[in-house]
């Protein structure tokens, strides 16, 4: 059962010409005027979403799974410098992946474009279950984000395609539902799946859940290609994701290796960071004068709102994969299972659940999003600023409030840029630009857990060589603690007290970081315009 063929010609009928300028100044009234054609029914939209939104929920699964047992894993290989790069492998495919989408669905179809990802992300976790090996494991992480990338992107556009942008914040809204409840079943589910059977049970469970995710798509998603032609797949921008793949890879290498692998006067540091600005000018160089259809196009990026809105989406998670990766690490720090840990992050979870519906609800009904973006962007930056407040040695209720809150306001500004992106562009660049917005988060995610990683390794291993140096056989053991955090229980007499202080030190410079990064989040927020959010299907473009 899909859409029925009235509602797929309608969805194709939305489709400029090549020829139709960028950006055109239009008014309110004359975009509410040029209707593209009747939305689907509830029954056949709640079809299709809930089709398409069951790939969102396992992608988040997926993620806070790898948070829960990521330090369990990097125990597991004796590597907990593999912990940076189980998350950043992910991701960087996630980046590869999300600004190609929008353009390779509108030639292929959305329902074979999410066919396809599902089936990598079921191969990456196959891979990663199976691993025997750190290189392996990367590898299955890198298949799998591939695969996720579309898991999270395509049935955005998908809603884009169905939905007047008005509602698309109710309709975000349930999209983030269905992320929450799955984050928040992975932190627990990861952590007693590895304590009942072993962390490879966490990925190879996955798999039949994703056949069943390409079963229901292939059933109900029936949205037409865009492009008919094969001709237009040599537009789409393999140059440019491969241009903005090299810099993100040599920032990583760069950020990972210094203090960490290498010091950080190293010629490789600077060597590879300076390649990283100078792939990045290239990909900037590609994106204006050589793509067709760029990835990110710099035209929409000079559009004041949509800028903003990506930066604020890609400081924002930054903030969150900082908090949520090291969260879980604090907590078995101070001596608790996986289970537990993974427990413990629940109510970031809980906090997207309830305000994910309301704030789509609050868009729906007044068509305004500006001052509720405002009172969310002070609230995430402050919660943020208290987590710089927490001790190994504190009492920790009160860091199930700072986790509610970070997880409600966080959602919200997902779906608040994400309206607003959307809002300040033409109907036929919505799906570029939900790549962009994505593609924003997935490098976002990406830089936010290397720096993170970063910090936190550099700043534990100056703190155990502050307190342990010139102690005999104390270069293997400090060694030993940054490698595995099973040697918590196995430290020599007299180390605990001093490790657990730098462990606190650590952990609190990881959020003062992500701290910095939140206040960089409300500044470019505040620049975010307030657009007309049309309450029917239309296809004129708009302006600032």
């Amino acid at each position: 059962m899909g859409i029925p063929a009235d509602i797929s010609e309608n969805v194709k009928s939305r489709v400029l010409s090549e020829e139709t300028p960028l950006l055109r100044e239009t008014t309110p009234s004359e975009s509410e005027e040029d209707i593209i054609g009747p939305e689907p029914s509830s029954a056949e939209l709640f079809l299709v979403i809930s089709s398409v939104y069951f790939g969102i929920f396992l992608g988040a699964l997926d993620g806070t799974i790898i948070a829960t047992l990521s330090a369990s894993i990097s125990t597991h290989f004796s590597s907990l410098t593999l912990l940076s790069w189980l998350v950043s492998a992910y991701l960087i495919a996630n980046a590869a992946s999300q600004p190609l989408l929008g353009r390779l669905t509108d030639i292929f179809t959305r329902q074979k474009g999410l066919i396809a990802c599902n089936l990598l992300f079921a191969a990456g976790n196959l891979i990663s279950g199976l691993s025997t090996s750190e290189g392996m494991m990367i590898l299955g992480r890198v298949v799998a984000g591939l695969g996720g990338g579309g898991l999270m992107a395509i049935p955005n556009f998908i809603a884009s395609d169905l939905v007047p942008l008005r509602k698309r914040g109710l309709i975000h809204g349930i999209s983030n539902i269905c992320f929450s409840t799955g984050a928040g079943l992975g932190s627990f589910l990861g952590g007693w799946i590895n304590d009942v059977w072993g962390w490879r049970w966490a990925f190879l469970l996955q798999v039949p859940l994703t056949m069943i995710s390409c079963i229901m798509v292939y059933f109900t998603v029936k949205i037409p290609a865009k492009k008919s032609s094969l001709s237009a797949l040599s537009r789409v921008d393999f140059l440019g994701a491969a241009t903005l793949i090299v810099s993100i890879v040599l920032l990583l290498f760069g950020l990972n290796s210094a203090g960490n692998i290498i010091p950080w006067n190293h010629p490789f540091i600077p060597t590879s960071i300076t390649l990283s600005l100078i792939s990045l000018m290239v990909f900037v160089y590609v994106e204006i004068y050589i793509a067709s259809e760029p990835i990110i196009p710099i035209k929409l990026l000079a559009i004041r709102t949509v800028a903003s809105a990506c930066l604020t989406t890609w400081f924002s998670t930054m903030v969150m994969y900082m908090v949520l990766f090291y969260l879980p690490i604090f907590f078995q720090v101070k001596g608790l299972s996986a289970t537990s840990s993974g427990i413990r992050i629940i109510p970031q979870f809980l906090g997207s659940t309830f305000t994910s519906v309301g704030c789509g609800i609050i868009i729906n009904a007044t068509g305004q999003y500006k001052r509720l973006l405002i009172l969310i962007l002070s609230s995430f930056c402050l919660t943020t600023g208290f987590l710089t407040t927490l001790s190994l040695d504190g009492n920790e209720w009160f860091i199930y409030i700072y986790e509610f809150i970070l997880g409600a306001t966080f959602s919200s500004l997902l779906t608040i840029t994400l309206i607003a992106t959307i809002s300040a562009v033409s109907h036929d660049h919505r799906a570029v630009v939900t790549s962009a917005v994505y593609a924003f988060r997935s490098t976002g995610a990406t830089i936010g857990v290397t720096i993170g990683s970063a910090v936190y390794q550099n700043i534990l291993l100056s703190g155990l060589h502050e307190r342990f140096d010139g102690i005999p056989g104390s270069g293997r053991e400090i060694e030993k603690i940054r490698n595995s955090l099973d040697e918590m229980n196995n430290l020599p007499p007299g180390w605990d007290a001093g490790v657990r202080a730098a462990f606190d030190v650590a952990l609190r410079s990881v959020f003062t970081v992500a701290f910095l990064c939140a206040i960089l989040t409300i500044i470019t927020g505040l620049f975010i315009r307030q657009h007309v959010l049309h309450s029917r299907l239309v296809r004129h473009d708009v302006n600032e």
